[in-house]
């Protein structure tokens, strides 16, 4: 029997249907998750709910999913290969046990999908309209890409690393290939994650092992790593260029960017993200704790300010967490209403680069890199 590609992709959405679980507030359960906000289901694309941002560490079953294509069929950890080749004098073929071997190091990081608060550009621009939820910190765990670069010898003259996943491109779409600057990859806190959280990385999240380049756009810290490859030049498909790029110079809203003048994304931006109370809730005249986070790429979090009046007076929040580079501040306010009403309240982060949250994130045409002032509405009531 002959099957056309509708019904056939049909079939797949059908399958994935009965693995998945609805809940009240419309958010959806897969296997290993937590009701999440589902974007897609093949590949899987799941947003975090803000009312699971309550602690330092983001729960592996809640932690966003971003997938350009199908991920691959699960890795044997007992057959995994990674080749590590290009610009090197030793050529390496490593398996999980001899990656394991070398020195470990854990390093806290939040992981941003570069499009994450797209849907509150204006005018709307095309693909996932991610809200505040894709994103996640957690602590990540392996070794270090400048000690399995040495290992393989790899030339001074590389000026970039290649990284390949196991995931591969479907019908027309192109393989999932990233390259950073090899200043990057030597850095000490680049590491080949094989842990997160304490536990061995989830196939979803890139078993067995997973780049991550903390305080850079998610989309650096490729998954199902397979291959490494010192060069001279960065990779030029299509997920390096022109995927993944912003305009060097600001632009009128609405208006296309012009391809000279699109570089690659690198360190994320100052943010904070209010998660209580959530947008459009209600909650009785009496104290209300006002709790989010903030980040700042690869710099670290001085100071959050909020205000409840949509922002003609601020108060500082309290911060707390190490103030580090690349993972999160929890921060909270309390704030006492004094009427009923409708009120606005604003988040402002303050990096140590003294970058401030702008009022309004700079408008692009694949909507990357929302950092605007976060804001909630709630209304409170009499008691």
């Amino acid at each position: 029997m002959l099957f056309d590609r509708r019904q056939i992709f049909a079939a797949l959405a059908a399958g994935a249907a009965a693995r998945m679980v609805r809940a009240a507030d419309d958010s959806v359960a897969i296997p290993g998750k937590r009701p999440m906000i589902l974007h897609n289901d093949r590949p899987e694309d799941l947003e975090t709910p803000v009312r699971y941002f309550d602690s330092y560490l983001t729960p592996v079953d809640v932690f966003f999913v971003r997938q350009h294509i199908p991920r691959p069929a699960p890795i044997d950890p007992e057959t995994y290969r990674l080749t590590v080749n290009g610009m090197v004098s030793k050529p390496l073929s490593l398996s999980l046990a001899d990656l394991k071997k070398l020195p470990q190091y854990t390093v806290p990081a939040v992981l941003e999908c570069t499009g994450n608060g797209r849907g509150f550009y204006s005018p709307k621009v095309p693909g996932i309209q991610w809200g505040r939820g894709a994103i996640g910190n957690a602590e990540w765990n392996g070794p270090r890409i400048s000690e399995i670069l040495k290992l393989a010898g790899a030339s001074s003259g590389a000026a970039f690393l290649e990284t390949d996943g196991a995931d591969t491109g479907a019908i027309k779409t192109p393989d999932f290939i990233r390259s950073l600057p090899m200043a990057k990859a030597l850095h000490p806190a680049t590491l080949l994650a094989l842990n997160m959280n304490g536990q061995p990385i989830p196939n979803l999240h890139g078993f067995p092992a997973r780049l991550v380049v903390p305080g850079w756009d998610g989309t650096s810290s490729v998954k199902w790593v397979i291959r490494l490859s010192a060069t001279a030049e960065p990779n030029r498909g299509f997920f390096m260029n022109p995927g993944y790029r912003y305009p060097k110079y600001a632009l009128p809203p609405g208006t296309p960017a012009r391809p000279a003048e699109l570089e690659v994304i690198e360190g994320m931006p100052v943010k904070s993200t209010i998660t209580a109370p959530e947008d459009q809730s209600k909650a009785p005249l009496g104290p209300i704790a006002i709790r989010g986070f903030a980040w700042a790429g690869e710099q670290a979090i001085e100071r959050v300010d909020v205000s409840t009046d949509g922002g003609s007076r601020w108060r500082e929040a309290r911060l707390t967490g190490a103030r580090l580079p690349f993972a999160w501040r929890l921060w909270q306010i309390e704030w006492q209403p004094t009427d009923p009403g409708y009120y606005t309240i604003l988040s402002r982060a303050t990096d140590s680069a003294g970058r401030v949250q702008p009022i309004v994130a700079e408008w692009n045409p694949s909507g990357y890199l929302w950092n605007a002032i976060d804001r909630v509405g709630v209304t409170v009531e009499k008691a």
